[in-house]
């Protein structure tokens, strides 16, 4: 059976080069942590207000895990791995 691809949408405030390495770092981690296919949206409140309200974005950084169910989110600092992957129950076995 193929695993589900992993969806996850990233709302960042202004598409800053801060935002931008953010988004960079969770893709190398992503890369090299998962063992199955991903995609990961970058949405900025900013240009995006509706969207952000549609998924009750209150902070950024705040990290969406959409696919597989259950939703997951992970909010503020997203600097460091074991966080992000625990966080979004993406360890191995979760």
């Amino acid at each position: 059976m193929a695993t589900e691809t992993l969806k996850l949408r990233l709302y960042v405030t202004g598409l800053t080069p801060v935002s931008r390495r953010l988004a960079e770092r969770l893709h190398r981690l992503f890369e090299a942590e998962l063992q199955h296919d991903y995609h990961l949206e970058v949405r900025d409140i900013l240009e995006q207000p509706q969207a952000a309200m549609d998924d009750d974005i209150l902070v950024t950084p705040t990290l969406l895990r959409l696919r597989p169910p259950p939703p997951r989110r992970l909010i503020g600092d997203l600097s460091r791995r074991e966080r992000v992957l625990d966080g979004l129950c993406l360890q191995a076995g979760g």
